[in-house]
């Protein structure tokens, strides 16, 4: 497989699987992202390059840099104890994972602007947009075969 690009140890990747380090090693981010959706709606397929093309932005990554997968949830699917959620309440799910985690005050930057973003774009309230960070990535996580440990 000649065509695929090399490691520095010389084994073949697949370009997408090389793509997501940077030269410091770095993983890039990728969002899982769960809309909650009433049955007559849907969320079109311009969506998801729209939240990775924010997200990117919002992260500083370079083109294909930042991956998201959406999932649109159906209401008879979701429930709050209580009896919830509140008529008109969608909320939307977010799972960010990163090779490493910002400092505290990035991150609140970090989170404040990713939320809006996915607000605007899912039509949704910023407070009804939760973020779950997971832990960092870095030395558990391996693409194309690869640890990420940067």
């Amino acid at each position: 497989m000649d065509y695929l690009p090399k490691t520095q140890a010389g084994s073949s990747l697949t370009l997408a699987a090389q793509e997501i380090f940077d030269e410091d090693g770095f993983i890039m981010p990728i969002l899982e992202i769960e809309v909650v959706v009433t049955e007559d709606e849907s969320l079109g397929h311009e969506l998801a390059p729209s939240l990775a093309e924010a997200a990117g932005g919002i992260f500083g990554s370079p083109a294909g840099g930042t991956w998201v997968r959406l999932r649109e949830l159906p209401l008879s699917q979701y429930a709050e104890n209580g009896g919830g959620p509140i008529d008109g309440v969608l909320p939307v799910f977010v799972t960010v994972l990163k090779a490493r985690l910002p400092t505290p005050g990035d991150l609140e930057s970090e989170i404040e602007k990713l939320t809006n973003e996915i607000a605007r774009l899912c039509k949704r309230p910023p407070e009804n947009v939760h973020l779950i960070y997971q832990p960092e990535g870095a030395g558990r996580v391996a693409f194309g075969g690869r640890l990420v440990t940067g």
